[in-house]
Protein backbone atom coordinates (compact mmCIF):
# COMPACT_ATOMS: atom_id res chain seq x y z
CA UNK A 1 0.00 0.00 0.00
CA UNK A 2 1.21 3.38 -0.79
CA UNK A 3 1.35 6.38 1.39
CA UNK A 4 1.99 10.48 0.73
CA UNK A 5 4.40 11.96 2.74
CA UNK A 6 5.98 15.28 3.47
CA UNK A 7 9.89 15.52 3.68
CA UNK A 8 11.80 18.62 4.64
CA UNK A 9 15.45 18.70 3.27
CA UNK A 10 18.32 21.02 4.49
CA UNK A 11 21.69 21.81 4.41
CA UNK A 12 24.12 24.77 5.51
CA UNK A 13 27.96 23.01 4.59
CA UNK A 14 29.75 23.22 1.55
CA UNK A 15 27.49 23.15 -1.99
CA UNK A 16 24.22 23.17 0.05
CA UNK A 17 22.63 23.35 -3.50
CA UNK A 18 24.19 20.33 -4.74
CA UNK A 19 23.03 18.98 -1.64
CA UNK A 20 19.46 18.77 -1.55
CA UNK A 21 19.89 18.05 -5.18
CA UNK A 22 21.83 14.80 -4.06
CA UNK A 23 19.39 14.48 -1.53
CA UNK A 24 16.04 14.91 -4.29
CA UNK A 25 17.87 12.19 -6.97
CA UNK A 26 18.65 9.50 -4.19
CA UNK A 27 14.95 9.41 -2.67
CA UNK A 28 13.49 7.42 -5.20
CA UNK A 29 15.38 4.33 -4.68
CA UNK A 30 12.66 3.97 -1.68
CA UNK A 31 10.53 6.66 -2.36
CA UNK A 32 8.55 8.50 -5.57
CA UNK A 33 9.52 12.34 -5.65
CA UNK A 34 5.99 14.00 -6.35
CA UNK A 35 6.50 17.54 -6.04
CA UNK A 36 9.42 19.77 -4.77
CA UNK A 37 8.90 23.39 -3.58
CA UNK A 38 11.58 26.11 -4.18
CA UNK A 39 14.08 26.59 -2.17
CA UNK A 40 14.79 28.80 0.58
CA UNK A 41 17.60 29.98 2.18
CA UNK A 42 17.09 30.86 6.01
CA UNK A 43 19.00 31.89 8.98
CA UNK A 44 20.00 29.47 11.83
CA UNK A 45 17.55 27.62 13.95
CA UNK A 46 17.98 27.68 17.82
CA UNK A 47 22.52 27.74 16.93
CA UNK A 48 23.15 31.20 15.90
CA UNK A 49 26.64 30.76 14.83
CA UNK A 50 26.57 28.59 11.50
CA UNK A 51 26.21 29.50 8.12
CA UNK A 52 22.46 30.32 6.76
CA UNK A 53 20.68 27.12 5.27
CA UNK A 54 18.97 25.65 1.87
CA UNK A 55 15.60 24.45 2.80
CA UNK A 56 12.79 22.50 0.96
CA UNK A 57 10.49 20.04 1.44
CA UNK A 58 9.18 17.73 -1.52
CA UNK A 59 6.29 15.65 -1.69
CA UNK A 60 6.46 11.87 -2.01
CA UNK A 61 4.98 8.59 -2.42
CA UNK A 62 5.96 5.50 -0.41
CA UNK A 63 5.83 1.86 0.28
CA UNK A 64 7.50 1.58 3.40
CA UNK A 65 6.44 1.72 7.14
CA UNK A 66 7.22 4.69 9.42
CA UNK A 67 9.95 2.92 10.83
CA UNK A 68 11.98 1.19 7.36
CA UNK A 69 11.33 4.82 6.14
CA UNK A 70 13.25 6.38 8.91
CA UNK A 71 15.90 4.25 8.78
CA UNK A 72 16.29 4.58 4.97
CA UNK A 73 16.14 8.36 5.74
CA UNK A 74 18.92 8.09 8.21
CA UNK A 75 21.40 6.11 6.07
CA UNK A 76 21.02 8.10 3.49
CA UNK A 77 21.68 11.19 5.38
CA UNK A 78 25.12 8.91 6.30
CA UNK A 79 25.50 8.14 2.76
CA UNK A 80 25.36 11.82 1.54
CA UNK A 81 28.24 12.63 3.72
CA UNK A 82 26.36 13.94 7.09
CA UNK A 83 28.46 13.37 10.23
CA UNK A 84 27.09 13.70 13.77
CA UNK A 85 27.27 17.31 15.28
CA UNK A 86 25.44 18.80 18.22
CA UNK A 87 21.76 19.34 18.37
CA UNK A 88 21.05 22.09 15.63
CA UNK A 89 24.51 22.64 14.07
CA UNK A 90 25.49 22.62 11.04
CA UNK A 91 25.24 19.82 8.75
CA UNK A 92 25.60 18.66 4.87
CA UNK A 93 22.34 17.27 4.79
CA UNK A 94 19.21 16.67 7.10
CA UNK A 95 16.45 14.78 6.00
CA UNK A 96 13.11 15.01 8.05
CA UNK A 97 9.59 12.86 7.77
CA UNK A 98 6.97 15.83 8.66
CA UNK A 99 3.82 13.95 7.53
CA UNK A 100 3.27 10.22 6.52
CA UNK A 101 -0.76 10.37 5.28
CA UNK A 102 -2.33 11.35 8.39
CA UNK A 103 -0.77 9.02 10.60
CA UNK A 104 -0.14 10.10 14.44
CA UNK A 105 2.38 8.45 15.91
CA UNK A 106 4.36 9.05 19.09
CA UNK A 107 7.42 6.35 19.46
CA UNK A 108 10.69 6.44 20.96
CA UNK A 109 12.82 8.35 17.86
CA UNK A 110 9.81 8.90 15.66
CA UNK A 111 6.69 11.24 16.17
CA UNK A 112 4.55 12.04 13.28
CA UNK A 113 3.49 14.37 12.46
CA UNK A 114 6.82 16.05 13.19
CA UNK A 115 6.43 17.67 16.56
CA UNK A 116 8.64 20.73 15.16
CA UNK A 117 6.21 21.99 12.41
CA UNK A 118 3.82 24.57 14.08
CA UNK A 119 6.80 27.19 15.06
CA UNK A 120 9.01 26.50 12.40
CA UNK A 121 9.03 28.77 9.98
CA UNK A 122 11.46 27.37 7.38
CA UNK A 123 9.78 24.35 7.37
CA UNK A 124 6.26 25.95 6.91
CA UNK A 125 6.94 28.34 4.48
CA UNK A 126 8.39 25.64 1.87
CA UNK A 127 5.25 23.07 2.89
CA UNK A 128 2.62 25.91 1.97
CA UNK A 129 4.76 26.02 -1.51
CA UNK A 130 3.13 22.54 -1.81
CA UNK A 131 0.18 22.04 0.82
CA UNK A 132 -1.25 25.13 2.18
CA UNK A 133 -4.45 23.41 3.13
CA UNK A 134 -2.90 20.17 5.08
CA UNK A 135 -4.76 20.06 7.66
CA UNK A 136 -2.62 19.14 10.47
CA UNK A 137 -3.93 16.05 12.27
CA UNK A 138 -3.72 16.53 15.88
CA UNK A 139 -3.98 20.26 15.61
CA UNK A 140 -7.01 20.72 13.16
CA UNK A 141 -4.88 23.72 11.31
CA UNK A 142 -3.78 23.75 7.82
CA UNK A 143 -0.62 24.83 6.58
CA UNK A 144 -1.89 28.45 6.19
CA UNK A 145 -2.95 29.04 9.51
CA UNK A 146 0.31 27.47 11.32
CA UNK A 147 2.34 29.86 8.65
CA UNK A 148 0.39 32.61 9.94
CA UNK A 149 1.20 32.67 13.39
CA UNK A 150 4.88 32.32 13.38
CA UNK A 151 7.97 35.25 12.19
CA UNK A 152 8.77 34.27 8.39
CA UNK A 153 10.96 37.37 8.10
CA UNK A 154 14.38 34.98 7.65
CA UNK A 155 13.37 33.07 4.92
CA UNK A 156 14.10 34.45 1.88
CA UNK A 157 13.95 32.76 -2.29
CA UNK A 158 17.46 31.17 -2.90
CA UNK A 159 19.39 32.92 -4.76
CA UNK A 160 18.55 30.56 -8.33
CA UNK A 161 15.67 32.86 -8.53
CA UNK A 162 17.12 36.56 -9.34
CA UNK A 163 16.41 39.96 -7.54
CA UNK A 164 13.96 40.89 -10.40
CA UNK A 165 13.60 44.63 -10.84
CA UNK A 166 16.76 45.68 -9.10
CA UNK A 167 18.98 45.13 -12.71
CA UNK A 168 19.14 43.44 -15.72
CA UNK A 169 20.70 40.57 -15.62
CA UNK A 170 23.04 38.57 -18.57
CA UNK A 171 22.64 35.20 -19.85
CA UNK A 172 25.87 34.34 -21.62
CA UNK A 173 25.42 31.10 -24.38
CA UNK A 174 27.56 28.69 -24.76
CA UNK A 175 26.43 26.68 -28.26
CA UNK A 176 27.96 22.78 -28.07
CA UNK A 177 27.14 22.64 -31.28
CA UNK A 178 28.98 22.01 -34.45
CA UNK A 179 26.11 24.36 -36.67
CA UNK A 180 24.81 27.62 -34.62
CA UNK A 181 23.74 30.22 -36.85
CA UNK A 182 25.65 32.09 -34.83
CA UNK A 183 29.20 30.75 -36.23
CA UNK A 184 30.17 30.21 -32.77
CA UNK A 185 29.40 26.47 -31.99
CA UNK A 186 32.40 24.86 -29.73
CA UNK A 187 32.17 21.72 -31.65
CA UNK A 188 32.93 23.52 -35.41
CA UNK A 189 35.81 26.43 -33.64
CA UNK A 190 37.67 23.63 -31.61
CA UNK A 191 36.33 19.70 -31.56
CA UNK A 192 39.66 18.03 -30.66
CA UNK A 193 39.39 20.45 -27.32
CA UNK A 194 35.77 21.62 -27.23
CA UNK A 195 36.14 21.38 -23.23
CA UNK A 196 39.15 23.32 -23.28
CA UNK A 197 37.36 26.47 -25.36
CA UNK A 198 34.21 25.71 -23.22
CA UNK A 199 35.82 26.82 -20.07
CA UNK A 200 38.08 29.37 -21.69
CA UNK A 201 34.55 31.19 -23.06
CA UNK A 202 32.51 30.19 -19.91
CA UNK A 203 35.33 31.94 -17.61
CA UNK A 204 35.53 34.59 -20.07
CA UNK A 205 31.49 35.60 -19.90
CA UNK A 206 31.96 35.29 -16.15
CA UNK A 207 34.91 37.76 -15.81
CA UNK A 208 33.01 40.00 -18.15
CA UNK A 209 29.38 39.91 -15.51
CA UNK A 210 27.63 37.21 -17.18
CA UNK A 211 24.69 36.05 -13.93
CA UNK A 212 23.59 32.80 -16.31
CA UNK A 213 25.50 30.50 -18.53
CA UNK A 214 23.06 28.68 -20.75
CA UNK A 215 24.00 24.90 -22.66
CA UNK A 216 22.47 24.17 -25.33
CA UNK A 217 23.36 20.73 -27.82
CA UNK A 218 20.58 21.47 -30.42
CA UNK A 219 21.00 24.41 -33.12
CA UNK A 220 17.49 25.51 -33.25
CA UNK A 221 18.38 27.92 -36.06
CA UNK A 222 15.71 28.24 -39.15
CA UNK A 223 16.10 25.23 -41.34
CA UNK A 224 18.10 22.90 -38.75
CA UNK A 225 17.49 19.61 -38.16
CA UNK A 226 16.54 17.93 -34.87
CA UNK A 227 18.89 16.32 -32.36
CA UNK A 228 18.17 12.86 -31.20
CA UNK A 229 18.00 13.05 -27.42
CA UNK A 230 20.96 10.62 -26.88
CA UNK A 231 23.03 12.81 -28.98
CA UNK A 232 21.99 16.08 -27.01
CA UNK A 233 22.96 14.60 -23.77
CA UNK A 234 26.29 13.65 -25.63
CA UNK A 235 26.89 17.04 -25.50
CA UNK A 236 25.53 18.98 -22.89
CA UNK A 237 25.75 16.53 -19.53
CA UNK A 238 29.78 17.04 -19.79
CA UNK A 239 29.74 20.40 -20.81
CA UNK A 240 27.59 21.68 -17.72
CA UNK A 241 29.32 19.15 -15.54
CA UNK A 242 32.67 20.95 -16.18
CA UNK A 243 31.44 24.36 -15.74
CA UNK A 244 29.66 23.19 -12.16
CA UNK A 245 32.63 21.24 -11.25
CA UNK A 246 35.16 24.52 -12.51
CA UNK A 247 33.27 26.36 -9.33
CA UNK A 248 32.55 29.84 -11.47
CA UNK A 249 30.27 31.01 -9.10
CA UNK A 250 27.66 31.42 -11.85
CA UNK A 251 23.35 30.20 -12.25
CA UNK A 252 23.79 27.23 -15.38
CA UNK A 253 20.63 26.71 -17.51
CA UNK A 254 20.09 24.22 -19.91
CA UNK A 255 18.92 25.10 -23.42
CA UNK A 256 16.57 21.59 -24.35
CA UNK A 257 12.75 21.01 -25.04
CA UNK A 258 13.50 17.34 -24.20
CA UNK A 259 12.61 16.43 -20.42
CA UNK A 260 15.31 13.69 -20.36
CA UNK A 261 17.82 16.04 -21.27
CA UNK A 262 16.69 18.60 -19.15
CA UNK A 263 16.96 15.74 -15.54
CA UNK A 264 20.15 14.91 -16.72
CA UNK A 265 21.44 18.37 -16.73
CA UNK A 266 20.02 19.13 -13.59
CA UNK A 267 21.53 16.23 -12.25
CA UNK A 268 25.20 17.32 -13.48
CA UNK A 269 24.64 20.92 -12.34
CA UNK A 270 22.61 23.01 -14.34
CA UNK A 271 19.73 25.30 -12.13
CA UNK A 272 17.37 26.52 -14.81
CA UNK A 273 15.54 25.23 -17.64
CA UNK A 274 15.20 27.23 -21.03
CA UNK A 275 12.40 25.61 -23.00
CA UNK A 276 12.55 27.28 -26.62
CA UNK A 277 9.06 25.18 -27.37
CA UNK A 278 7.18 26.25 -23.81
CA UNK A 279 6.40 22.90 -22.42
CA UNK A 280 4.37 22.09 -25.80
CA UNK A 281 7.53 19.50 -26.84
CA UNK A 282 8.06 17.45 -24.40
CA UNK A 283 4.43 16.39 -22.05
CA UNK A 284 7.06 15.31 -19.00
CA UNK A 285 9.14 18.96 -18.83
CA UNK A 286 6.10 20.96 -16.87
CA UNK A 287 6.50 18.06 -14.22
CA UNK A 288 10.42 17.92 -13.94
CA UNK A 289 10.02 21.63 -13.59
CA UNK A 290 7.31 21.25 -10.81
CA UNK A 291 9.66 18.73 -9.49
CA UNK A 292 13.04 20.08 -9.33
CA UNK A 293 11.72 23.99 -8.23
CA UNK A 294 13.90 24.70 -11.16
CA UNK A 295 14.01 28.64 -12.95
CA UNK A 296 11.33 27.95 -15.82
CA UNK A 297 12.17 29.88 -19.29
CA UNK A 298 9.06 29.14 -21.74
CA UNK A 299 9.14 30.83 -24.73
CA UNK A 300 7.02 31.84 -27.32
CA UNK A 301 7.65 29.65 -30.82
CA UNK A 302 5.58 29.15 -33.71
CA UNK A 303 8.79 28.18 -35.84
CA UNK A 304 7.69 25.62 -38.99
CA UNK A 305 10.49 24.49 -41.70
CA UNK A 306 7.92 25.53 -44.72
CA UNK A 307 8.30 29.04 -43.50
CA UNK A 308 11.94 29.05 -43.33
CA UNK A 309 14.04 31.50 -45.73
CA UNK A 310 17.91 30.60 -46.31
CA UNK A 311 20.62 32.87 -47.56
CA UNK A 312 24.16 32.07 -47.74
CA UNK A 313 25.67 35.18 -46.49
CA UNK A 314 22.93 36.71 -44.07
CA UNK A 315 21.98 32.96 -43.02
CA UNK A 316 17.67 31.66 -42.12
CA UNK A 317 14.55 33.97 -41.56
CA UNK A 318 11.19 33.22 -41.14
CA UNK A 319 8.70 34.09 -44.17
CA UNK A 320 4.98 34.60 -44.67
CA UNK A 321 4.10 33.89 -40.78
CA UNK A 322 0.57 34.51 -40.25
CA UNK A 323 -0.62 36.24 -36.72
CA UNK A 324 -4.66 37.47 -36.65
CA UNK A 325 -2.44 40.20 -33.93
CA UNK A 326 0.91 39.47 -33.06
CA UNK A 327 1.27 40.58 -29.97
CA UNK A 328 -2.39 39.51 -28.62
CA UNK A 329 -1.62 36.13 -29.96
CA UNK A 330 1.85 35.82 -28.40
CA UNK A 331 0.94 36.83 -25.04
CA UNK A 332 -2.14 34.55 -25.08
CA UNK A 333 0.35 31.40 -26.78
CA UNK A 334 2.44 32.13 -23.91
CA UNK A 335 -0.35 32.18 -20.95
CA UNK A 336 -1.07 29.04 -22.48
CA UNK A 337 2.55 28.06 -21.44
CA UNK A 338 1.91 29.32 -17.97
CA UNK A 339 -0.90 27.09 -17.50
CA UNK A 340 1.13 23.73 -18.38
CA UNK A 341 3.65 24.56 -16.29
CA UNK A 342 0.77 25.89 -13.43
CA UNK A 343 -1.03 23.08 -13.85
CA UNK A 344 1.86 20.62 -13.31
CA UNK A 345 2.94 22.42 -9.67
CA UNK A 346 5.63 24.74 -11.17
CA UNK A 347 5.02 28.07 -8.83
CA UNK A 348 4.53 31.63 -10.84
CA UNK A 349 7.82 32.80 -8.75
CA UNK A 350 9.67 30.51 -11.17
CA UNK A 351 8.17 30.95 -14.13
CA UNK A 352 10.40 33.39 -16.98
CA UNK A 353 8.41 34.35 -20.60
CA UNK A 354 10.48 34.75 -23.69
CA UNK A 355 8.49 36.14 -26.37
CA UNK A 356 10.50 34.02 -28.91
CA UNK A 357 12.74 36.47 -30.74
CA UNK A 358 13.82 34.85 -34.21
CA UNK A 359 11.32 32.06 -34.02
CA UNK A 360 8.33 31.79 -36.27
CA UNK A 361 8.54 35.17 -36.66
CA UNK A 362 9.19 37.71 -39.94
CA UNK A 363 11.60 40.23 -39.76
CA UNK A 364 8.76 43.27 -39.44
CA UNK A 365 7.18 40.94 -36.64
CA UNK A 366 10.49 40.92 -34.58
CA UNK A 367 10.81 44.35 -34.92
CA UNK A 368 7.48 45.18 -33.60
CA UNK A 369 7.14 42.72 -30.66
CA UNK A 370 10.73 44.66 -29.43
CA UNK A 371 8.87 47.99 -29.88
CA UNK A 372 5.81 46.60 -27.84
CA UNK A 373 7.67 44.30 -25.46
CA UNK A 374 6.11 46.14 -22.40
CA UNK A 375 2.66 44.46 -23.53
CA UNK A 376 4.25 41.07 -22.91
CA UNK A 377 5.94 42.23 -19.68
CA UNK A 378 2.54 43.49 -18.20
CA UNK A 379 1.75 39.56 -17.86
CA UNK A 380 3.55 40.22 -15.00
CA UNK A 381 6.42 37.61 -15.15
CA UNK A 382 10.26 38.44 -15.88
CA UNK A 383 11.12 38.73 -19.41
CA UNK A 384 14.45 36.58 -21.08
CA UNK A 385 15.19 38.38 -24.22
CA UNK A 386 17.32 36.96 -27.27
CA UNK A 387 17.51 39.24 -30.00
CA UNK A 388 22.01 38.05 -30.22
CA UNK A 389 22.78 38.14 -33.91
CA UNK A 390 19.25 37.45 -34.69
CA UNK A 391 18.43 36.93 -38.51
CA UNK A 392 16.43 40.14 -38.23
CA UNK A 393 19.08 41.98 -37.51
CA UNK A 394 20.99 40.50 -40.81
CA UNK A 395 17.89 41.06 -42.74
CA UNK A 396 17.45 44.76 -41.64
CA UNK A 397 21.20 45.84 -41.95
CA UNK A 398 22.42 43.48 -44.83
CA UNK A 399 24.93 41.89 -41.99
CA UNK A 400 26.20 38.37 -41.74
CA UNK A 401 25.96 36.70 -37.75
CA UNK A 402 29.57 37.76 -36.49
CA UNK A 403 29.13 41.68 -37.91
CA UNK A 404 25.53 42.55 -35.81
CA UNK A 405 27.05 43.48 -32.85
CA UNK A 406 25.43 47.05 -33.09
CA UNK A 407 22.15 45.92 -34.00
CA UNK A 408 22.24 43.47 -31.24
CA UNK A 409 23.27 46.58 -28.66
CA UNK A 410 20.10 48.56 -30.12
CA UNK A 411 17.42 46.11 -29.66
CA UNK A 412 18.87 44.88 -26.50
CA UNK A 413 19.05 48.50 -25.38
CA UNK A 414 15.43 49.12 -26.44
CA UNK A 415 14.67 45.87 -25.07
CA UNK A 416 15.24 46.64 -21.40
CA UNK A 417 13.52 49.83 -21.58
CA UNK A 418 10.56 47.78 -22.69
CA UNK A 419 10.53 45.41 -20.01
CA UNK A 420 13.13 43.09 -20.31
CA UNK A 421 14.61 41.81 -17.35
CA UNK A 422 17.23 39.49 -18.51
CA UNK A 423 19.19 39.60 -22.40
CA UNK A 424 20.69 36.61 -23.70
CA UNK A 425 23.78 37.21 -25.80
CA UNK A 426 26.66 36.03 -27.53
CA UNK A 427 29.07 38.54 -26.74
CA UNK A 428 28.57 39.12 -23.28
CA UNK A 429 31.01 41.90 -22.53
CA UNK A 430 29.59 44.40 -24.74
CA UNK A 431 26.03 43.37 -23.84
CA UNK A 432 26.44 43.98 -20.45
CA UNK A 433 28.07 46.83 -20.65
CA UNK A 434 25.40 48.40 -22.85
CA UNK A 435 22.72 46.34 -20.11
CA UNK A 436 24.71 48.63 -17.49
CA UNK A 437 24.46 51.97 -19.22
CA UNK A 438 20.82 51.42 -19.86
CA UNK A 439 19.82 50.45 -16.51
CA UNK A 440 21.75 53.57 -15.35
CA UNK A 441 20.11 56.17 -18.16
CA UNK A 442 16.28 54.31 -17.48
CA UNK A 443 17.21 54.73 -12.97
CA UNK A 444 16.79 51.00 -12.43
CA UNK A 445 14.89 49.39 -10.08
CA UNK A 446 11.87 49.45 -11.21
CA UNK A 447 8.15 47.92 -9.79
CA UNK A 448 7.25 44.31 -10.80
CA UNK A 449 3.43 43.37 -11.98
CA UNK A 450 2.07 41.11 -10.55
CA UNK A 451 1.46 37.51 -12.53
CA UNK A 452 -1.91 37.38 -14.70
CA UNK A 453 -4.21 35.23 -13.44
CA UNK A 454 -7.40 35.65 -14.93
CA UNK A 455 -8.37 35.76 -19.13
CA UNK A 456 -6.10 37.24 -20.93
CA UNK A 457 -6.18 39.51 -24.07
Amino acid sequence: MSHILYLALGSNLGDREAHLRAAREALPSAVQLLAASPVYETEPWDYADQQDFLNQVVQARTDLAPRDLLRYLKDLELRLGRTPTFRNGPRVIDLDLLFYDDLVLSEPGLSLPHPGIPDRAFVLVPLADLAPDLRHPVRGQTVRQMLARVDRSGVHPYHSLLPWGTRTFVMGVLNVTPDSFSGDGLLRERAGDWRGALLEQASSFVTAGADILDVGGESTRPGSTPLSAKDELARVIPAIEAISMAHLGVLISVDTYKASVAAAALQAGASWINDVWGLRADPDMAPLAARSAAPLVVMHNRSKPANAEIQARLGGRYVGMQYADLIADVRRELMESVDLARAAGVSDDRIILDPGIGFGKTVEQNLELIRRLNEVRALGFPILLGPSRKGFIGYTLALPPEERLEGTAAAVALGIEHGADVIRAHDVQAMVRVARMTDALLGRPRPQPAPEQSEHR
